[in-house]
């Protein structure tokens, strides 16, 4: 074991966003027509509404915490995307995006105070807290639509994996799809 680093948890808090994400989507891509966007009992009313939510919300945060001033533009669009193959695309990136800012944390960049641009305010937060919330987010969310996928054609997936060694044996073609391996999550 090394030392400690106060940037570990985050770094594989975003690899975890990141194929939780994927095992979402591959699981929704199962659904039969119609299902995606279907009315359903959950915050918001369908797969494809919460989908949309998640990435907006990711956009919006990513954009904030790599020091962008996107702002409420980021919600604009209620659903930016009316597939889930679009949306994949779009959610793949930004997740891309995250793990990026995951790998360059160190611990002055988790204290570093963030600008959220909030319309006619701006919000301030120190950057720790800003992703604690946006992965509390996510996983509020991606739970909505594994709920959802209860009650589908489509088996919900395994997404209260977090990423220990003992569980490597369940996410070797995951990995190969997202460009990682095991090494790269155990650091």
């Amino acid at each position: 074991m090394s030392a400690f680093d106060p940037t570990r948890v985050f770094r594989k808090l975003a690899y975890n966003n990141a194929l939780a994400n994927a095992r979402l989507y591959r699981a929704c891509a199962a659904l039969q027509p119609g299902e995606f966007e279907a009315k359903r009992v959950s915050f918001f009313p369908s797969i494809k509404a919460t989908l949309n939510h998640i990435l907006i919300v990711d956009w919006f945060y990513v954009d904030a915490l790599e020091g962008g001033t996107l702002g409420v533009k980021a919600f604009d669009l209620e659903e930016p995307f009316d597939t889930l193959d679009a949306l994949s695309v779009e959610q793949g990136r930004v997740d891309r995006r995250l793990v990026a800012l995951g790998e360059s944390l160190d611990p002055a960049a988790l204290a570093r105070v963030i600008d959220l641009h909030r319309g006619n305010r701006i919000q301030r937060e120190r950057a720790e807290d800003v992703l604690s919330h946006l992965f509390q987010h996510q996983t509020h969310h991606r739970g909505q639509v594994h709920a959802m996928l209860a009650g589908s054609s489509a088996a919900p997936p395994q997404l209260d994996e977090f990423i220990v060694a003992d569980d490597a044996r369940f996410r070797g073609e995951e990995l190969i799809e997202l460009g990682w391996d095991e090494a790269i999550l155990m650091r």
